[in-house]
Protein backbone atom coordinates (compact mmCIF):
# COMPACT_ATOMS: atom_id res chain seq x y z
CA UNK A 1 0.00 0.00 0.00
CA UNK A 2 3.05 2.05 0.71
CA UNK A 3 4.76 1.77 -2.33
CA UNK A 4 1.36 2.65 -4.29
CA UNK A 5 1.04 5.99 -2.56
CA UNK A 6 4.56 7.04 -3.33
CA UNK A 7 4.34 5.76 -7.24
CA UNK A 8 0.93 7.97 -7.29
CA UNK A 9 2.66 11.25 -5.08
CA UNK A 10 5.58 11.10 -7.97
CA UNK A 11 3.07 10.38 -11.19
CA UNK A 12 1.21 13.70 -9.06
CA UNK A 13 4.49 15.32 -8.94
CA UNK A 14 5.12 14.78 -12.72
CA UNK A 15 1.92 15.84 -13.69
CA UNK A 16 2.22 18.75 -11.78
CA UNK A 17 5.59 19.81 -13.79
CA UNK A 18 4.28 18.75 -17.06
CA UNK A 19 1.03 21.47 -16.50
CA UNK A 20 3.80 24.20 -14.88
CA UNK A 21 5.76 23.79 -18.45
CA UNK A 22 2.53 24.12 -20.08
CA UNK A 23 1.85 27.18 -18.55
CA UNK A 24 4.98 28.46 -19.17
CA UNK A 25 4.66 27.75 -22.91
CA UNK A 26 1.40 29.45 -22.93
CA UNK A 27 2.70 32.47 -21.30
CA UNK A 28 5.62 32.78 -23.60
CA UNK A 29 3.04 32.28 -26.87
CA UNK A 30 1.22 34.67 -25.38
CA UNK A 31 3.71 37.47 -25.11
CA UNK A 32 4.79 36.85 -28.80
CA UNK A 33 3.44 39.32 -30.75
CA UNK A 34 1.94 38.64 -34.52
CA UNK A 35 3.92 39.69 -37.72
CA UNK A 36 2.73 40.14 -40.57
CA UNK A 37 4.61 41.23 -44.18
CA UNK A 38 3.75 42.45 -47.46
CA UNK A 39 4.46 40.53 -51.13
CA UNK A 40 4.26 43.32 -53.72
CA UNK A 41 3.93 41.93 -57.16
CA UNK A 42 5.71 45.01 -59.37
CA UNK A 43 4.79 43.95 -62.28
CA UNK A 44 0.67 44.68 -61.71
CA UNK A 45 1.62 47.53 -59.16
CA UNK A 46 3.26 49.43 -62.10
CA UNK A 47 0.30 48.67 -64.85
CA UNK A 48 -2.44 48.91 -62.41
CA UNK A 49 -1.16 52.16 -60.74
CA UNK A 50 -0.65 53.77 -63.96
CA UNK A 51 -3.36 53.25 -65.62
CA UNK A 52 -5.10 54.79 -62.64
CA UNK A 53 -3.34 57.64 -62.13
CA UNK A 54 -1.24 58.40 -65.11
CA UNK A 55 -3.64 56.90 -67.72
CA UNK A 56 -0.92 54.00 -69.35
CA UNK A 57 0.86 50.93 -67.80
CA UNK A 58 4.31 52.43 -69.99
CA UNK A 59 6.86 52.52 -67.29
CA UNK A 60 8.57 55.01 -69.02
CA UNK A 61 5.47 57.37 -69.09
CA UNK A 62 5.23 58.47 -65.51
CA UNK A 63 7.57 58.46 -62.26
CA UNK A 64 6.59 55.95 -59.37
CA UNK A 65 7.90 57.35 -55.86
CA UNK A 66 8.93 53.78 -54.89
CA UNK A 67 10.00 54.45 -51.38
CA UNK A 68 6.48 57.15 -50.44
CA UNK A 69 4.74 54.15 -51.45
CA UNK A 70 6.28 51.56 -49.46
CA UNK A 71 5.81 53.65 -46.67
CA UNK A 72 2.20 54.39 -46.97
CA UNK A 73 1.77 50.62 -47.61
CA UNK A 74 3.56 49.74 -44.44
CA UNK A 75 1.33 52.21 -42.84
CA UNK A 76 -1.81 50.56 -44.42
CA UNK A 77 -0.11 47.41 -43.16
CA UNK A 78 -0.02 48.87 -39.49
CA UNK A 79 -3.49 50.12 -38.78
CA UNK A 80 -5.22 46.74 -40.44
CA UNK A 81 -2.57 44.04 -38.49
CA UNK A 82 -3.05 46.81 -35.01
CA UNK A 83 -1.30 44.04 -32.79
CA UNK A 84 1.65 42.92 -35.01
CA UNK A 85 4.81 43.80 -36.30
CA UNK A 86 6.62 43.95 -39.93
CA UNK A 87 8.58 41.36 -40.66
CA UNK A 88 9.63 43.38 -44.33
CA UNK A 89 7.94 44.15 -47.31
CA UNK A 90 9.02 41.59 -50.11
CA UNK A 91 9.30 43.83 -53.65
CA UNK A 92 8.73 41.77 -56.91
CA UNK A 93 10.12 42.75 -60.31
CA UNK A 94 11.53 41.65 -63.40
CA UNK A 95 15.20 42.43 -64.71
CA UNK A 96 16.93 41.34 -68.17
CA UNK A 97 19.29 38.30 -66.96
CA UNK A 98 18.03 39.48 -63.23
CA UNK A 99 20.05 42.38 -63.22
CA UNK A 100 18.65 44.81 -61.20
CA UNK A 101 18.15 48.43 -62.84
CA UNK A 102 19.26 51.92 -60.87
CA UNK A 103 15.51 52.02 -59.53
CA UNK A 104 15.48 48.22 -58.18
CA UNK A 105 18.76 49.08 -56.53
CA UNK A 106 17.77 52.11 -54.63
CA UNK A 107 14.23 50.23 -53.75
CA UNK A 108 16.76 47.43 -52.16
CA UNK A 109 18.47 50.16 -50.06
CA UNK A 110 15.73 51.17 -48.35
CA UNK A 111 15.24 49.58 -44.59
CA UNK A 112 12.87 46.57 -44.10
CA UNK A 113 12.64 45.64 -47.75
CA UNK A 114 13.74 42.78 -49.56
CA UNK A 115 13.92 42.92 -53.97
CA UNK A 116 13.56 39.88 -55.62
CA UNK A 117 14.56 39.59 -59.51
CA UNK A 118 13.02 37.46 -62.15
CA UNK A 119 13.77 37.89 -65.48
CA UNK A 120 12.00 39.85 -68.26
CA UNK A 121 11.83 38.72 -71.56
CA UNK A 122 12.13 40.58 -75.41
CA UNK A 123 8.46 41.59 -74.84
CA UNK A 124 9.19 43.51 -71.18
CA UNK A 125 7.07 40.19 -69.50
CA UNK A 126 8.17 38.70 -66.39
CA UNK A 127 9.07 35.45 -66.30
CA UNK A 128 9.59 33.29 -62.69
CA UNK A 129 7.84 36.12 -60.39
CA UNK A 130 5.20 34.18 -59.33
CA UNK A 131 7.18 30.81 -58.40
CA UNK A 132 9.66 33.68 -56.21
CA UNK A 133 6.54 34.84 -54.48
CA UNK A 134 4.87 31.30 -53.63
CA UNK A 135 8.59 30.15 -52.37
CA UNK A 136 8.96 32.95 -49.96
CA UNK A 137 5.27 33.17 -48.63
CA UNK A 138 5.11 28.67 -48.51
CA UNK A 139 8.66 29.04 -46.41
CA UNK A 140 7.76 31.92 -44.17
CA UNK A 141 4.25 29.52 -43.37
CA UNK A 142 5.91 26.75 -43.26
CA UNK A 143 8.81 28.25 -40.27
CA UNK A 144 5.78 30.50 -38.09
CA UNK A 145 7.67 33.46 -39.44
CA UNK A 146 4.51 35.10 -40.40
CA UNK A 147 0.69 34.65 -39.37
CA UNK A 148 -0.77 37.30 -42.00
CA UNK A 149 0.59 38.15 -45.51
CA UNK A 150 -0.32 41.31 -47.56
CA UNK A 151 -0.54 40.63 -51.47
CA UNK A 152 -0.36 43.01 -53.75
CA UNK A 153 -1.31 41.44 -57.10
CA UNK A 154 -3.53 39.96 -59.07
CA UNK A 155 -2.40 37.09 -61.73
CA UNK A 156 -4.45 34.10 -60.98
CA UNK A 157 -0.67 32.58 -60.98
CA UNK A 158 -0.94 33.31 -57.27
CA UNK A 159 -3.67 31.25 -56.66
CA UNK A 160 -0.82 28.11 -56.06
CA UNK A 161 0.83 30.76 -53.23
CA UNK A 162 -1.67 31.41 -51.46
CA UNK A 163 -2.99 27.67 -51.09
CA UNK A 164 0.43 26.87 -49.69
CA UNK A 165 1.03 29.48 -47.17
CA UNK A 166 -2.67 28.69 -45.94
CA UNK A 167 -1.79 25.28 -45.47
CA UNK A 168 0.60 26.17 -43.10
CA UNK A 169 -1.90 28.06 -41.32
CA UNK A 170 -1.25 31.91 -42.31
CA UNK A 171 -3.71 34.14 -43.20
CA UNK A 172 -3.54 35.80 -46.69
CA UNK A 173 -4.82 38.86 -47.44
CA UNK A 174 -5.44 40.25 -51.22
CA UNK A 175 -4.60 44.24 -51.95
CA UNK A 176 -6.04 45.63 -54.86
CA UNK A 177 -5.33 48.60 -57.52
CA UNK A 178 -8.99 50.38 -58.09
CA UNK A 179 -9.30 49.63 -62.18
CA UNK A 180 -11.01 52.65 -64.17
CA UNK A 181 -13.05 50.03 -65.60
CA UNK A 182 -13.53 45.97 -64.59
CA UNK A 183 -11.19 44.41 -62.99
CA UNK A 184 -7.56 44.27 -62.52
CA UNK A 185 -7.28 41.01 -60.29
CA UNK A 186 -8.49 37.31 -61.46
CA UNK A 187 -11.33 36.12 -59.55
CA UNK A 188 -9.92 32.34 -58.67
CA UNK A 189 -6.92 34.40 -56.82
CA UNK A 190 -10.21 36.93 -55.36
CA UNK A 191 -11.77 33.52 -54.20
CA UNK A 192 -9.14 31.78 -52.21
CA UNK A 193 -7.59 34.39 -50.26
CA UNK A 194 -8.64 35.00 -46.62
CA UNK A 195 -9.73 38.96 -46.96
CA UNK A 196 -9.79 41.89 -49.91
CA UNK A 197 -9.27 45.55 -49.92
CA UNK A 198 -9.03 47.84 -52.64
CA UNK A 199 -6.63 50.61 -52.43
CA UNK A 200 -7.96 52.92 -54.66
CA UNK A 201 -6.81 56.69 -56.64
CA UNK A 202 -6.39 58.83 -53.64
CA UNK A 203 -4.09 56.69 -52.16
CA UNK A 204 -1.64 56.21 -55.07
CA UNK A 205 -2.33 60.02 -56.56
CA UNK A 206 0.99 61.53 -54.15
CA UNK A 207 3.36 58.91 -55.48
CA UNK A 208 2.59 58.26 -59.29
CA UNK A 209 3.24 61.12 -61.77
CA UNK A 210 3.50 61.29 -65.61
CA UNK A 211 7.36 62.39 -66.72
CA UNK A 212 6.38 66.19 -67.92
CA UNK A 213 9.14 69.14 -66.86
CA UNK A 214 8.04 70.42 -64.03
CA UNK A 215 5.94 73.76 -64.00
CA UNK A 216 8.90 75.55 -61.57
CA UNK A 217 11.88 74.22 -63.52
CA UNK A 218 10.14 76.34 -66.72
CA UNK A 219 11.06 79.62 -64.80
CA UNK A 220 14.34 78.59 -64.70
CA UNK A 221 14.62 77.95 -61.21
CA UNK A 222 17.68 75.08 -60.25
CA UNK A 223 17.07 71.47 -58.76
CA UNK A 224 17.80 71.98 -54.62
CA UNK A 225 20.67 70.22 -53.25
CA UNK A 226 19.98 67.67 -50.89
CA UNK A 227 21.41 69.86 -47.84
CA UNK A 228 18.54 72.58 -48.90
CA UNK A 229 15.77 70.16 -48.97
CA UNK A 230 17.29 68.29 -45.60
CA UNK A 231 17.18 72.07 -43.97
CA UNK A 232 13.67 72.33 -45.15
CA UNK A 233 12.43 68.89 -43.38
CA UNK A 234 13.99 70.08 -40.20
CA UNK A 235 12.01 73.27 -40.27
CA UNK A 236 8.57 71.30 -41.33
CA UNK A 237 9.34 69.19 -38.25
CA UNK A 238 10.12 72.07 -36.05
CA UNK A 239 6.60 73.31 -37.23
CA UNK A 240 4.98 69.77 -36.67
CA UNK A 241 6.06 69.85 -33.15
CA UNK A 242 5.18 73.46 -32.20
CA UNK A 243 1.81 72.66 -33.38
CA UNK A 244 1.10 69.10 -32.46
CA UNK A 245 3.27 68.83 -29.07
CA UNK A 246 5.12 65.96 -27.70
CA UNK A 247 2.42 63.70 -27.04
CA UNK A 248 2.29 63.64 -31.50
CA UNK A 249 6.10 63.07 -31.29
CA UNK A 250 5.90 60.30 -29.00
CA UNK A 251 3.18 58.42 -30.99
CA UNK A 252 5.61 58.98 -34.29
CA UNK A 253 8.87 58.06 -33.09
CA UNK A 254 8.21 54.37 -32.61
CA UNK A 255 7.20 54.17 -36.86
CA UNK A 256 11.05 55.58 -37.71
CA UNK A 257 12.03 55.74 -40.48
CA UNK A 258 8.29 55.49 -41.74
CA UNK A 259 6.09 58.43 -42.13
CA UNK A 260 1.88 57.96 -41.83
CA UNK A 261 1.15 58.48 -45.29
CA UNK A 262 -1.12 61.65 -44.30
CA UNK A 263 1.91 63.32 -42.32
CA UNK A 264 4.51 62.47 -45.33
CA UNK A 265 1.49 63.78 -47.84
CA UNK A 266 1.60 67.17 -45.52
CA UNK A 267 5.73 67.19 -45.68
CA UNK A 268 5.65 67.41 -48.96
CA UNK A 269 3.14 69.56 -50.03
CA UNK A 270 4.46 71.73 -47.46
CA UNK A 271 8.52 71.61 -48.65
CA UNK A 272 7.30 72.02 -52.32
CA UNK A 273 5.75 75.08 -51.57
CA UNK A 274 8.94 76.48 -49.90
CA UNK A 275 11.05 75.15 -52.26
CA UNK A 276 9.28 76.54 -55.18
CA UNK A 277 10.04 73.14 -56.75
CA UNK A 278 8.47 69.83 -57.04
CA UNK A 279 9.69 67.20 -55.87
CA UNK A 280 7.55 64.59 -57.78
CA UNK A 281 9.35 61.48 -59.35
CA UNK A 282 12.70 63.11 -57.52
CA UNK A 283 13.01 60.05 -55.16
CA UNK A 284 16.67 61.12 -53.94
CA UNK A 285 15.41 64.95 -52.75
CA UNK A 286 12.16 63.08 -50.94
CA UNK A 287 14.36 61.00 -48.95
CA UNK A 288 17.00 63.91 -47.75
CA UNK A 289 12.97 65.92 -46.47
CA UNK A 290 12.03 62.86 -44.92
CA UNK A 291 15.46 62.86 -43.19
CA UNK A 292 15.69 66.31 -41.94
CA UNK A 293 12.19 65.98 -40.60
CA UNK A 294 13.71 63.10 -38.56
CA UNK A 295 16.56 64.32 -37.32
CA UNK A 296 15.34 67.17 -36.03
CA UNK A 297 12.22 65.08 -33.97
CA UNK A 298 14.44 63.02 -33.05
CA UNK A 299 16.87 65.62 -31.53
CA UNK A 300 14.20 67.11 -29.69
CA UNK A 301 13.49 63.37 -27.68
Amino acid sequence: MEVMNDDLASLNARIDRTNELLQRMLAEVAKTPSTHAIFVDAGYLYAAAGRLVAGTEDRRAFDLDAEGLIEALIDRARTIFADSRLLRVYWYDGARRRIHTAEQQSIAELPDVKVRLGNLNANNQQKGVDSLIRTDLESLARHRAISDAALLGGDEDLVSAVEAAQGFGARVHLWGIEAPEGRNQAEPLLWEVDSQRTLDLDFFKPYVSRRTAPAVEATGLTRPAREDVRFVGAQIAAKWLAARGRESLVELLPGHPYLPGSVDQDLLVEAEGLLQYSLRGQADLRRALRDGFWEHLRAQY
